[in-house]
């Protein structure tokens, strides 16, 4: 296979990046086509942990291309932060290996503060975002007051129209949201000074995959965020601000309906969610506090701490239905090490109904109760495990009836944070 997309199969924060660096090493391209610096990948490589909120995870891989596609929307200065602080530790030094699509929407800081001025008014009400101002953004690119990057060519242009909207924005703050309004004049600053930098690497990235597609290059799609935090199709209104589902790499990256050859859908062995929604499965008290500390269960772009739930098959099998998924990769399978018995959700009761997939309406989320399964444990150390034969048999048997009841086959199982600490049993690009 040649073109690869890796999405979230849960509420976000899979292990998506860990998955990525992986394939990465068999792919020439790695492309990001949707989100913001809202999402983070977290990955060990050779014992140092880093963390990337816009750049792909190739970016640790020797000459691998990293594509930022236009379903994007990027914050021009983290973006900016992002790349000195990966060539100060010795990596990603090659600027020619970082394509940005010209027509990517800027995250800019007016942004940002209606964003956190919105989740503050809110109170009790808000959803949980991350203050990043990446709906915001969506939102003036809907509303076509949006700015792309390619406006950054003609300075005197997109000067008139930062001062246009800054001058909007401010407006809104002051009489809608109560808020401190912005100087315009350190906006336009910081822009001034950014432009220098991401004005090398503005592309027409949809030419670019194209051309790489046709001519045989391996490229791999990352995802941001998971399924159940898609705008159409996730717990809305406790969502993202784009599409996360594969059909958005036809758009975001963009390639062309048909060039994808398979989907790699990331899941953890159990289940998290960060901010306010439904979760059926949501175990509270000291167990979800051990579940939350020994699988370091905190926001990498946050620092927020997740939720923590059993692993839910009907979500799962929603997610293989939504993405047309190829085979699943189970992350984080070390973390339930010791705890005896497990369970998995199966099914949902609604009243005298029982669902095996998602009932229509996400607000009867809120009203179901799980049916669970339960499966005895295993307290045998996972990490030294590299084939599923080095596991446990109550563990084998877990993610037998995992990917059973996900009807999907497994391709990955994760069971520890460095790279290699992970169990490939099917790699995408290699069959």
């Amino acid at each position: 296979m040649k073109t690869v997309a890796v999405v979230g199969t849960q509420w976000g924060d899979e292990g998506k990046g860990k998955i990525v660096d992986m394939l990465a090493a068999d792919a020439d391209v790695v492309v990001r086509f949707q989100g913001g610096n809202n999402a983070a990948h977290t990955l060990v490589v050779d014992g140092e942990k880093f963390i990337l909120r816009l750049i792909p995870a190739g970016a640790l891989h020797p000459n691998k291309v990293c594509v930022i596609g236009n379903g994007t929307v990027v914050d021009p200065i983290a973006l900016n932060e992002e790349i000195a602080a990966l060539r100060a530790r010795g990596r990603f030094t090659d600027p020619s290996l970082l394509k940005l699509s010209c027509d990517a929407h800027m995250v800019m800081p007016y942004h940002r503060a209606i964003d956190r001025a919105r989740e503050a008014r809110a109170g009790r009400r808000a959803i949980g975002t991350t203050g990043f101002g990446i709906g915001p953004a969506y939102e003036d690119k809907m509303a076509r007051t949006g700015l792309r990057f390619d406006e950054l060519v003609n300075y005197a242009r997109f000067r008139e129209k930062l001062e246009r909207n800054i001058a909007d924005k401010n407006a809104y703050l002051r009489a809608v949201l109560k808020a401190k309004p912005l100087k315009a004049s350190e906006i336009i600053d910081q822009m001034k000074r950014v432009r220098a930098c991401v004005l090398p690497y503005l592309c027409d990235t949809g030419a670019y995959l194209a051309e790489a597609a046709d001519a045989g290059r391996r490229i791999l799609f990352e995802g941001a965020h998971g399924t159940m935090l898609d705008i159409d199709h996730g717990t809305y209104p406790f969502v993202t601000s784009s599409n996360c589902i594969a059909g958005a790499v036809f758009s975001g990256a963009p390639l062309a309906p048909g060039r994808l050859d398979a989907v790699l859908g990331i899941s953890k062995a159990y289940t998290t969610r960060v901010g306010g929604g439904p979760f059926p499965t949501e175990i509270k008290g000291a167990l979800a506090n051990r579940l939350r500390t020994e699988g370091e269960e905190f926001g990498s772009a946050t620092g927020r701490p997740r939720r923590i739930g059993w692993f839910d098959a009907v979500l799962a099998r929603l997610a293989v239905r939504l993405n047309g998924m190829w085979g699943l990769a189970l992350t984080k399978l070390d973390v339930l090490t010791g705890i005896d018995p497990l369970r998995v959700c199966m099914a949902y009761e609604l009243g005298k109904e029982r669902h095996v997939e998602m009932p229509p309406g996400r607000a009867a989320l809120e009203r179901v109760r799980p049916v669970y399964e339960e499966m005895p444990g295993w307290r045998e150390s996972l990490s030294g495990a590299r084939a599923l034969d080095d596991l446990p048999l109550n563990a084998r048997h877990y993610l037998e009836r995992v990917a059973e009841l996900a009807g999907v086959p497994l391709a990955m199982v994760g069971v520890g944070a460095p790279r290699e600490a992970t169990i490939v049993l099917r790699n995408p690009f290699l069959v």
